[in-house]
């Protein structure tokens, strides 16, 4: 399908979809919207013979899925960076945790939703087995182009689904090289269809009368804007994985360097344009300047350049120009209202989205701003007690990771028990990875439907059964005597 996109101008083409490399500036694709109607007609006839076909064949196809992917994992890496503008070497760490999560969804459908049967003598048996969703739309934004489609689309499909992916009109080329992995791994092209729309297509998509379940990767805003129309569909499954306005708290600790490096790996990472990215550090009063003056001497040796650059940078650009101006806006509008700048912000190239990390103690400000700031932009924040750092953390609608680096095991537990997120980390950076376990968050980040090892709950639903090998029936009373 993508390839004959491509091709063909449809006669009633609407408007193309375009691609740039934010690096460059360059067009890497240009594409026209396919037709959702005809898709979804396709997925639910697709999904009646895939949802038949015994899951060791399910097992198999995920299996040379994995292998497709890993031999075309340089491809892959580079695709990401040049959608993204990300260092390669970033890049190929996404590829190699995409693989794992590929690889792992057969142990977690194992575990999560495995048929189960239990013998009950006279009375025969009850069994649970799992049945897919049917047709499950995917869509996901730019940030992670590659590890977070295939962290849904794996396990849908493993469960016997028929997914409609619809990636951000930023991440073509990489959405394409994946629905090319799945055509190698012996995949029916019904099976996964790539729908190529712009951004506000997305809604249709999710909100057809043919579309069983919605795999959500994106903003609060349009998150919150799909749990209200789907909420009148009980019917109709939907996962919402947003931003975070993640905190990161730095407490008692003599390893400052460490926790200074911790901080700039949270922040700044891919630029700051990951979900799990921190967004605030909240610092004890204390060891507020020696911890600040170490992140600002490693913010200053931040390379910032383009994936293939011969010196290796640690950030890359923003997606484009748009998210560069709106990111140096809210720098000054935190300034005018009382922030203090350790570290400007300022743009590296007048034609292309590069800028430099900036850091700013907002600790004075009368009221501050509860949204997600996506980009490489921290927001200090110092407090005098243990209490108010995670107070200060909780000063949040979102819910998606924090982490506290330093402290006792004691305070830890305190930290784990009262901090409302769905991924808590002690001394390890908020963007950490991590394997084998369900990842998701709550508020604005989340709807309580973890992805991760558990993203096979939301793929197949349970049903009980109560079985017998011949009909077997007596009642017992409220009959009148037989004449």
């Amino acid at each position: 399908m993508f390839a004959s996109a491509l091709a063909s101008v449809p006669d009633d083409a609407a408007d193309p979809v375009i691609s740039r490399d934010p690096a460059t500036g360059e067009v890497l694709m240009q594409t026209w919207p396919t037709d959702l109607e005809q898709q979804v007609t396709a997925a639910r006839s697709a999904y009646a013979g895939w949802a038949c076909q015994p899951l060791s064949t399910r097992v198999d196809a995920v299996r040379r899925l994995t292998g497709a992917l890993r031999q075309n994992s340089q491809g892959l890496a580079e695709s990401i960076a040049r959608d993204t503008g990300r260092p390669l070497w970033d890049c190929f760490a996404e590829v190699e945790t995409a693989l794992a999560r590929v690889d792992g969804c057969v142990r977690a459908y194992a575990d999560r939703c495995a048929h189960r049967r239990h013998e009950s003598g006279a009375n025969g048996a009850v069994a649970v087995r799992h049945k897919p969703m049917g047709v499950l739309a995917v869509i996901t934004s730019y940030a992670q182009p590659l590890l977070t489609p295939l962290a849904h689309i794996a396990p849908a499909i493993l469960a016997g689904n028929a997914v409609i992916f619809k990636p951000s009109s930023r991440a073509l080329s990489t959405a394409g090289l994946i629905e090319q992995c799945v055509t190698r791994a012996g995949l029916a092209a019904d099976i996964l269809q790539m729908a190529i729309a712009p951004g506000d297509s997305a809604m249709d998509l999710a909100l057809h009368e043919g579309v069983d379940g919605v795999f959500f990767s994106g903003s609060a805003q349009v998150g919150q804007s799909l749990a209200r129309k789907i909420g009148g569909r009980p019917g109709k499954l939907l996962s919402l994985e947003m931003g975070g306005n993640n905190a990161i708290v730095v407490w008692d600790t003599p390893q400052i360097e460490d926790a200074a490096m911790l901080v700039v790996q949270s922040a700044f990472t891919a630029s700051g344009q990951r979900a799990s990215c921190a967004r605030r550090l909240i610092v004890q009063d204390a060891m507020a300047e020696p911890l600040l003056a170490a992140i600002r001497r490693l913010a200053d040796r931040i390379i910032c350049g383009g994936p293939f650059d011969e010196a290796t940078p640690f950030m890359g650009p923003l997606i484009d120009n748009r998210a560069v101006d709106g990111l140096i806006q809210s720098f000054i509008w935190l300034m005018s209202r009382g922030g203090r700048p350790i570290k400007h912000m300022a743009r590296l190239d007048p034609q292309l989205p590069f800028v430099s990390p900036a850091i700013i103690d907002v600790t004075d400000m009368a009221e501050r701003p509860d949204v997600e700031l996506f980009g490489p932009l921290l927001q200090v924040i110092r407090v005098p007690d243990f209490d108010s750092a995670i107070a200060q953390a909780n000063a949040t609608r979102y819910g998606l990771v924090s982490a506290l680096i330093g402290g006792t095991q004691e305070e830890y537990n305190r930290f784990w028990a009262n901090v409302r997120t769905g991924l808590t980390h002690w001394n390890r950076a908020t963007i950490t990875e991590l394997p084998g376990v369900p990842s998701g968050g709550i508020g604005l980040s989340g709807n309580f439907r973890p992805g991760g090892y558990y993203e096979a709950d939301s793929c197949a639903y349970p049903v009980s059964s109560s079985e017998m090998d011949h009909p077997r029936a007596m009642i017992g009373t409220g009959f009148a005597p037989e004449i």
